[in-house]
């Protein structure tokens, strides 16, 4: 009789495991933020795995896969967003038998081996790589480096160009002798003569934030290339996609102070100004209602996901508060002519009225979502819910806010809040619900202090820069109290879709850094005129409204056939904010600004 090698057996076993992981890798076709993971496990009982993100807050494990003695090689595919942290157990027990914390990377390969050491439940759990990832930032690297060489060489352009001309003037001085060369120092001088005449006081320096905004913004809606960090924050903390929306209300505070000023200045009516206001505040929140509810296989109006409120309703209303504070303000004559002790912060005592207003919005929304008692959950509750907080709270999520949502608009607000997936929550939450827009107004208000030291110090550069310096030092510091520096832990989280106040202050100390920093080099040095995103932010509606409505169709956005990694989506993405970009300079050149 032929015995059989112990040797030989181990061999088969060891080619039949790889065969199966090779066949693995083939079967399953990873996506962007995808990795494989294979547990082997050479324990004589199952176990199971479970795992969490270290971005969900005190988030409870969740089941990933059961490996049993008998099969006992199991393939997943996990997520490489964030940090997971793995637990395996018994399949009948609570006791870990071992625990790691991994950063996936996308594309890879990795197999989790599970072996006995001693005792029954002295478990060694080791990583190995099987196949190497992709670098997911390449793609990011290419694009900056190419963009950044556009702009270098559209800075160098000018300088090139007037290179050329001056060859060319001084191949016209050789042959045609000094009497030219004056004829064209004349002609020079009055092109220099009609360009100053011609030149704009608009503020540029705002108009290229407003562009700046809102190009960021066009790009992170089309999905930012895949990367998480161009999306919104799944709960707490920020992201690119977090910054852009409040940058646009602090822009429109801005612009409320300086157009409303130009237009007391002109002497127009109480009535027409309140007329203008209404106006502009009906279009702005009808565009939101209608036009951003379109779906193209219900229509323009789609009732059947319905959603009340939305980004231009809260921008429309925002502006319609602080509208009606600039127009029912008393003063008039600024700067004061009259010397007083407090002239150096008249920006601030002439508007008491206003920080009291302020004041008691703040204190309302404070003590509304600290204080409010909401059913089944604790008062005060910020968490995201779901299976956040050891799961204690799985129906809670917003607190206040989402109670108070529910009660205005029933089941006609945001039924996929950011924290859907990651925190598996059941129960709706509107990012732009009622108790926001409180904190909406207070951020355009920011914006508006700095529109007063513009016109309050204008010609007066060093103390524009230097208050807009100390409103951004007092706006951060608040900020990093309220948070404690951190993402979960502070008194009041950074969150975008709560519009906490230490989100608002900390976006309004950026904002005051950005314009202040814009400022400085657009219109104080002149160094840059603001392109290319002085176009967009002069055409701002019509860039945003399209984008919304067109930017899923064809020329700006197509069906992708490479989804393992970020290259298509990210060109794609890139391409149609360039598209907007250029169609917004199309119209700047044929003078075509959408108004409201």
């Amino acid at each position: 009789m032929k015995t059989i090698n112990f040797l030989h057996v181990f061999s088969f076993f060891s080619l039949l495991s790889v065969g199966l992981c090779e066949r693995l890798h083939k079967v399953y076709k990873l996506k962007i933020d995808e990795a494989l993971l294979i547990f082997h496990s050479e324990l004589p009982y199952s176990v199971s795995v479970y795992y969490t993100s270290d971005y969900c807050y005190k988030c409870v494990y969740q089941p990933l896969a059961t490996v049993g003695n008998v099969q006992n090689n199991i393939s997943v595919v996990v997520s490489t967003q964030f940090t997971l942290t793995l637990k395996i157990t018994p399949v009948d027990g609570n006791i870990t038998l071992c625990s790691l914390s991994q950063t996936f990377e996308e594309a890879g390969h990795y197999s989790l081996w599970m072996t006995q050491s001693g005792l029954p439940n002295d478990v060694t759990c080791s990583l190995a790589m099987d196949r190497s990832p992709n670098n997911a930032y390449l793609p990011l690297l290419a694009a900056f480096l190419i963009l950044a060489s556009i702009a270098v060489f559209w800075a160098s352009l000018p300088y090139i160009l007037r290179w050329s001309c001056i060859q060319r003037l001084k191949n016209r001085i050789c042959h045609r002798g000094s009497q030219n060369s004056i004829e064209m120092d004349e002609a020079n001088d009055e092109q220099s003569v009609d360009k100053s005449k011609s030149k704009s006081s608009r503020l540029k320096s705002l108009d290229t934030f407003r562009g700046f905004s809102l190009t960021v913004m066009v790009f992170v809606n089309y999905g930012g290339g895949g990367y998480w960090f161009f999306q919104h924050a799944p709960w707490n903390g920020l992201t690119v996609a977090d910054l852009v929306m409040p940058w646009f209300v602090f822009i429109i505070g801005t612009s409320v102070v300086l157009a409303f000023s130009s237009m007391h200045r002109k002497g127009v009516p109480l009535l027409q100004l309140l007329r203008k206001v209404t106006w502009r505040t009906i279009v702005l929140m009808l565009i939101g209602f209608c036009f951003m509810n379109y779906s193209p296989r219900d229509g323009y109006l789609s009732w059947s996901w319905l959603r009340i409120p939305g980004v231009l309703q809260r921008l429309g209303f925002t502006y319609f508060v602080l509208a009606l504070m600039q127009t029912f303000s008393p003063h008039r004559e600024i700067p004061l002519s009259v010397h007083n002790w407090w002239n150096p912060i008249q920006d601030l005592v002439l508007y008491w009225p206003e920080w009291i207003f302020i004041v008691l919005l703040e204190t309302m929304w404070l003590c509304l979502t600290f204080l409010l008692p909401v059913p089944n959950c604790p008062t005060g509750y910020l968490g995201a819910g779901g299976i956040g907080d050891n799961g204690l709270y799985p129906n809670c999520t917003g607190g206040a806010a989402a109670y108070i949502d529910r009660w205005f608009f029933k089941d006609n607000i945001f039924w996929h809040p950011t924290c859907k997936v990651l925190y598996r929550t059941t129960e709706p939450f509107d990012p732009e619900g009622v108790l926001g827009t409180i904190n909406s107004i207070v951020m355009g208000f920011f914006g508006m202090q700095a529109g007063k030291i513009l016109l309050f110090y204008r010609k007066m550069n060093k103390s524009i820069l230097a208050r807009f310096l100390i409103w951004a030092l007092v706006l951060g510091i608040s900020a990093a109290i309220l948070s404690k520096c951190t993402r979960d832990e502070g008194f009041i989280p950074v969150n975008k879709n709560l519009w906490s106040l230490s989100f608002v202050t900390c976006m309004g100390c950026m904002s005051f850094v950005l314009l202040g920093v814009m400022y400085f080099i657009v219109d104080v040095k002149e160094w840059w005129g603001g392109q290319p995103f002085i176009y967009p932010g002069m055409n701002s509606i019509f860039v945003y409204v399209g984008h919304s409505l067109l930017g899923f169709y064809f020329p700006f956005s197509w069906e992708m056939r490479f989804q393992d990694s970020h290259w298509e989506q990210l060109f794609q993405d890139i391409w149609g904010t360039a598209l907007w970009v250029f169609i917004a300079y199309l119209l700047y050149r044929k003078q075509f600004f959408l108004k409201i």
